[in-house]
């Protein structure tokens, strides 16, 4: 067999099916899925064409091929275990939709696989469905495959459905890698769960569309759909055991045994490491640079777990110091001339990782601590389980994965309560949810993107104008499609063409009126239903029925205050990059008539200075008067020119260009002014953090910016004279009255310093010997924790072998703290558990060090029962 390098096999497959067959090449969709709710991250090559499938959205083309990038997670915690399971791989596909059929599919896979890889046709078996006589006889008589290397297989093998819908049989490839593969048993053969026979080639053949009673009906323009493993294609190629033999993957491995010095086939427990460096680094970088940033929730959750996954095996391995962003420039190396945007974001994703990676050391070092001294505590008691509570608290605050919890309790002979710690989640997530159920119309996506499938594209009018006038050709009423609603009521309606935008990239719908004979309408929100443009309006005169012509008029004032704001955010994007680096790209924006939120890639908190240089810098380009210039041409050609392209997003091979003077210049579908001076003024309202290495900066524009201006000189104006100063004259005011309060504060410091010098004494004159420790419990009233620490401090500088536990209140709440001294621990005392102990009887919870620890409580009266119970502690 000859051999070809992963790489090749990826261009020989796209080659051949664009070149010789016709068929559009798509570039890999990003792994963020696109519309649908359905899917955490992209995990197979039809996801992103489903729109294609279902009739959602008009193929660019009937013949369509891609080699797309795939995340999957269900059995992360076999990966490194076994050879077999990788979480990140690449699938080859060619796609018909409504075009060519069985006979053409079937044909052009055993050419490429026989005349183009080169695979010996005696080494290929073939499987269809079981009453798929059509394929049977296509492998059979146009192919000469001899029957012995065809199969026929039932529906759970070789039938593709889910749910209702178009669905139908499907047809395998498989290559026999040869017996040492094998099990050795007689009765070897296609679908053994042995390695020799590996599938490598899936045919979908939709030909069905499977009713809600069970029925399939035959569709009327059948579709193709094909996925290849490329990493399979290339173990079968290569003649290699497994995909961490291929030469790409093989490339990282070494890099990452070379790293830690390990010499990989030699220790199994080792390799299972190296194995999970290897496949998790690829997934975190090509996440990384499609824009999925590390969370706690979400596909951010997902890869915040690889990468830590990771980072935990280099310390098993014994990699010292930050190791991560040296493996992932390889994976960049072997992959970037497949996918730019690696190379395009390589300062962002190797930084991200330093910043994820320097991170999570610190919390495994602190979360490590923590759960061996929960371990120690437990053996002490004879327990063997870690609870949920605790673990789910060493996640929720101090960022400890739960994975991360078992192993290490595995490695210590433990385990962890994880329905426990599943209850935990749950609840914290019942009691953070927001209500925000969705209401009346705004209910009916679901439902509406179904009853417009297969329909034509709206025909987008409001670049050039904001009134058209069209036909009515879909109306939905209570999540129904209907022919015609009379007022008043809420509804949907699509017409064939529309100046108004929907909700899409970042940008709001707009708003505005729908009118005609005798009819009016509220138009309260425009939304993208695939590439139908719905306006969701309240009837209040009249009817309106399909077929129906009306006129749309878009809320002028409304759209200016979004174009305002959208080319706002262009010139602070620039902005930033020109202030704090190029590493500055975009990872989410929401442009409304009211304000800009815009967030970015930078990994600390923007200084004063840094804000003042954005804004002003902003402001300049504003008061230029800059011509916005819009226009569209090929994505290479605007990459060329140095347009900014979204991090993470796709793009067709046309697009649009927006550019603003000499300033900017951004791919962008959105709306916005024709001169920068039309922004008026720009002003920063917020600036903070949504995530690791991501920054968030809320600004308005025009009039709203105007408004806040106003709002604070009125500010500024009743501070002044409420310290009786002049505005300007105000900070010197301030300045006054803060050294003033400082010179008060130190004098009620001495006096209280005096008085806790008399109280000290009192308290230690009630104090008490219990197991060779001297116990101090007092209630000191109005005081806060400062001054229980202070006071705890002074007690235990008095005692050799001592505990304090002190009770106080500050404003409607209850403070309690206990402190020893360092000999009593040393004696056995915990602080941390004495406290844990006290707060669970009274309904809370607390802990700490076991030289210190503290708790609240919310009745203040009850600090006579808190000492009480600390009594009966003690004594016990």
């Amino acid at each position: 067999m000859e051999y070809y390098g992963l790489n090749q096999l990826r261009e020989m497959f796209l080659d051949y099916f664009a070149t010789k067959n016709g068929h559009l090449r798509l570039n890999s969709f990003s792994l963020i899925p696109q519309n649908d709710k359905s899917l955490l991250i992209i995990n197979s090559g039809m996801a992103p064409l489903k729109p294609y499938f279902t009739g959602q959205e008009t193929p660019p083309r009937k013949r369509v091929t891609t080699c797309q990038k795939c995340i999957r997670t269900p059995d992360i915690e076999n990966v490194g275990k076994t050879a077999r399971h990788g979480t990140f791989f690449e699938m080859l596909g060619n796609f018909s939709f409504g075009d060519y059929f069985k006979t053409e599919a079937i044909q052009w896979a055993w050419e490429f696989l026989t005349e183009v890889v080169h695979i010996p046709k005696e080494l290929l078996y073939a499987t269809v469905y079981l009453d798929d006589d059509e394929a049977y006889a296509i492998w059979r008589d146009v192919i000469g495959l001899p029957e012995s290397h065809i199969s026929r297989m039932g529906k759970e093998d070789n039938f593709w459905e889910i749910g209702t819908g178009p669905c139908g049989p499907c047809s395998e490839i498989y290559v026999d890698r040869g017996e040492k593969y094998g099990c050795g048993k007689d009765d070897c053969k296609v679908g053994c769960e042995c390695d020799r026979f590996v599938e490598v080639w899936n045919l979908v053949f939709t030909q069905f569309d499977r009713k809600e009673d069970g029925a399939y009906d035959r569709l009327e323009h059948p579709n193709i759909d094909t996925g290849m493993g490329l990493e399979r294609l290339a173990m079968a190629v290569q003649e290699v055991a497994n995909i961490f033999e291929v030469d790409t993957i093989k490339y990282v491995r070494d890099y990452i045994c070379k790293l830690s010095r390990v010499e990989y086939g030699l220790n199994e427990t080792a390799d299972i490491s190296v194995r999970v460096i290897t496949d998790h680094i690829r997934s975190t970088v090509f996440m990384l640079s499609d824009g999925i940033i590390p969370s706690n929730e979400g596909r951010g959750y997902v890869l915040r777990r690889l990468l830590r996954r990771a980072v935990r095996h280099g310390k098993l391995l014994g990699i010292e110091g930050m190791f991560m962003e040296a493996v992932a420039e390889k994976v960049i190396e072997c992959s970037h001339e497949a996918y730019e945007e690696l190379s395009e974001n390589k300062d962002m994703i190797l930084k991200m990782i330093h910043v994820e990676e320097a991170h999570f050391n610190e919390k495994i070092a602190r979360g490590e601590q923590l759960l061996k001294e929960l371990i120690e505590e437990n053996a002490k008691r004879g327990i063997g389980v870690i609870g949920g509570e605790d673990a789910f608290k060493l996640y929720d605050t101090f960022g400890f994965p739960l994975e991360l919890t078992m192993e290490i309790a595995e490695e210590n002979s433990v385990t962890v309560d994880t329905a426990g710690f599943e209850t935990a989640m749950k609840n914290q997530k019942a009691a953070s949810k927001k209500a925000h159920e969705l209401q009346g119309i705004a209910g009916w996506k679901d439902e509406l993107t179904e009853i417009v499938s297969g329909m034509k594209a709206t025909r987008f009018t409001g670049y050039d104008c904001l009134e058209q006038t069209s036909k009515v050709v879909c109306i939905v009423a209570d999540s129904q499609s209907v022919d015609g609603v009379s007022s008043p009521c809420e509804c949907v309606i699509i017409t064939e063409a529309t100046p108004f935008y929907g909700q899409m990239g970042g940008q709001a719908g707009d708003m505005g009126i729908l009118t005609g004979e005798g009819l009016f309408g509220e138009v309260t929100d425009t939304l993208k239903s695939g590439d139908k443009t719905a306006h969701y309006v309240r009837l209040t005169e009249g009817s309106v029925s399909l077929g129906q012509t009306v006129d749309l008029k878009v809320d002028q004032a409304h759209r200016m205050n979004i174009q305002r704001n959208h080319t706002a955010t262009h010139l602070l994007h620039k902005a930033l990059k020109i202030v704090l680096g190029s590493h500055v790209n975009q990872a989410g924006s929401e442009v409304n008539a009211d304000k800009l939120r815009f967030d970015f890639s930078h990994f600390e908190k923007l200084t004063d200075e840094q804000l003042e240089q954005v804004e002003k810098l902003v402001n300049e380009e504003i008061l230029k008067c800059l011509p916005v210039e819009i226009f569209t041409t090929t994505l290479s050609e605007a990459k060329k020119a140095g347009a900014t392209a979204l991090f993470g997003e796709k793009y067709s091979d046309e697009v649009r260009v927006v550019k603003a003077g000499e300033f900017s210049m951004e791919l962008c579908g959105g709306c916005h002014l024709s001169n920068t001076g039309f922004a008026g003024m720009f002003k920063i309202i917020s600036e903070g953090a949504v995530a690791a290495g991501i920054r968030r900066i809320e600004a308005l524009t025009g009039k709203a910016a105007y408004e806040y201006a106003c709002r604070l000189k009125e500010q500024l104006d009743e501070a002044a004279e409420a310290v009786k100063a002049s505005p300007a004259a105000l900070t010197q005011r301030i300045n006054e009255l803060l050294s003033a309060n400082n010179a008060y504060q130190k004098e009620i410091k001495a006096l209280k310093d005096s008085a806790n010098k008399d109280l000290s004494g009192e308290i230690l004159s009630g104090a008490f010997e219990e197991k060779g420790i001297k116990y101090a419990l007092y209630d000191m009233g109005e005081s806060d924790v400062a001054t229980l620490r202070d006071m705890s401090d002074k007690l235990r500088e008095k005692m050799d072998c001592g505990v304090v536990l002190l009770t106080g209140f500050s404003g409607a709440k209850g403070v309690m703290l206990c402190a020893a001294t360092k000999s009593a621990v040393q004696a056995g005392f915990n602080c941390g558990a004495f406290i844990k102990e006290i707060s669970q009887a009274l309904g809370g919870s607390g802990g700490g060090r076991p030289d210190m620890a503290q708790a609240g409580f919310k009745d203040p009266a009850r600090a006579k029962e808190v000492l009480e119970i600390a009594l009966k502690l003690i004594n016990n």
